[in-house]
């Protein structure tokens, strides 16, 4: 198994070997079913994969096939863009976006790009705090206000100054819950409005940050979200931590939206490219022996 698959589906795998403590060449529809249950694969999605399924005895390619049909919509391409390359990442508070946040100016770091963050997330001032405390660790610059200060103003004074001084990448914050949800849209839409004025195609990338512990329970408040502001990708987090990986194959179909990045601990290098075929192998490989 790979590295990053080992980490992330750890407790995924256990839960499945309740149902299927044994690894096996084939295995019934029936089978397959409690397995994909257990993982927590929506049970729509389980009907949907099964009524494909045409043989009683279901071998590993066969449903290799359809589990990485439920992923099809998971290529993401780069749009076109004049530098600086601007991202919005929106959430609930909780889902892990700050973390996050810093992963991400990591790795543009490592990559040799000069990053510029901006704390949108005004609404909480621990948000502030987080996301500072992180730019000092990562010695990376951050353009931050007071709580209660117009988030979308952020939003503008960190894109500015990164075409004033040349930088490559702005990743902003944005906050994951207001008093209602109407006020989290209209803040939303103005801080994209806010973007598109101060840099041409800004945002260039929306990301949603979805926690991996709440499984499909996700999807509504995704839905909600791409409903508001319109996502590009999706990050799934702490996805280490619970027995609910299968619930990525449903979040990827129901949204027909990429899965960009898996987060899998809280170090800033914890953060993978999710690959649909090490993803789909790596639970295959806990479910099915290898045939001689």
């Amino acid at each position: 198994m790979f590295g990053f698959i080992k980490k992330s589906l750890g407790k995924t795998v256990d839960a499945i070997k309740t149902v299927a403590p044994k690894k096996q060449i084939t295995f019934t529809k029936d089978e397959i079913e409690d397995i994909l249950l257990e993982a927590d694969v929506e049970y729509e999605l389980v009907e949907i994969i099964l009524r494909e399924i045409y043989q009683e005895n279901v071998t590993r390619e066969i449903l290799r096939s359809k589990l990485l049909a439920t992923l099809r919509y998971a290529e993401y391409k780069e749009p076109a863009y004049t530098p600086p390359f601007v991202e919005l990442i929106v959430g609930v508070n909780g889902a892990g976006k700050t973390t996050t946040i810093a992963k991400l100016a990591q790795k543009y770091k490592n990559e040799g790009k000069k990053v510029i963050l901006g704390a949108g997330d005004t609404f909480r001032a621990a948000a502030i705090e987080q996301l500072t405390l992180w730019s000092k660790r990562l010695d990376i610059p951050i353009v931050a206000s007071k709580q209660g200060h117009d988030s979308s103003a952020v939003a503008y004074d960190a894109i500015d100054s990164a075409k004033a001084k040349g930088f490559d990448n702005v990743i902003i914050d944005t906050a994951g819950r207001l008093h209602t949800q109407t006020n989290l849209a209209n803040e939303l839409k103005k801080i994209n409005r806010i973007c598109a004025k101060a840099h041409e195609g800004a945002p260039h990338r929306t990301i949603l940050i979805i926690d991996g512990t709440q499984g499909n329970s996700a999807i509504t408040q995704a839905k909600a979200f791409h409903e508001m502001i319109g996502i590009d990708g999706i990050i799934i987090t702490k996805l280490d931590g619970t027995a609910k990986g299968g619930s990525i194959f449903s979040i990827a179909y129901a949204l027909e939206l990429p899965i960009l990045y898996v987060g899998t601990g809280e170090q800033p290098e914890n953060l993978t490219p999710f690959n649909k075929f090490e993803f789909v192998d790596g639970l295959l490989d806990a479910i099915y022996e290898q045939e001689a």
